[in-house]
């Protein structure tokens, strides 16, 4: 995959290591537009600082150009086990973990699935 291509409104970024390319094209917002509702009022919540996470990342979902196979919306939430309504209620931080292992660029200092599952019954969210 080559760079992002800034006249097209492209950016790039890493997650675990891994380069992506968020390209809004017409299709990609169609999508997303179809999941989420009209677009405007979605730019507004923007511009007002209220756009939920699950907003973002469903817009980022859509707008990945090039999407690794490995990186599907059910890989993402079954690295952790999680539920749809809880990946959509993760933090970034949390989202960001469950991304690069998903994608299989966790690092060596990445949790073991076991050490993982230790901490969320020691410390749940809930």
């Amino acid at each position: 995959m080559s760079g992002a291509n800034p006249a097209r409104g492209e950016a790039a970024f890493t997650v675990g290591g891994v380069a992506l390319v968020l390209r809004p094209s017409f299709e990609a917002l169609v999508a997303a537009e179809e999941e989420l509702g009209p677009l405007l009022p979605l730019v507004e919540r923007a511009a007002g600082g209220a756009l939920k996470l699950s907003e973002t990342a469903s817009l980022i979902w859509h707008c990945v150009r090039d999407r690794p196979a490995q990186l599907t919306r059910e890989r993402i939430g079954a690295v952790l086990g999680w539920s749809a309504d809880r990946f959509w209620r993760s933090t970034p931080d949390e989202l960001a973990a469950v991304l690069e292992a998903a994608a299989g660029t966790a690092g060596e200092s990445a949790l073991e699935r076991a050490e993982l599952k230790r901490l969320m019954e020691a410390f749940p969210d809930e």
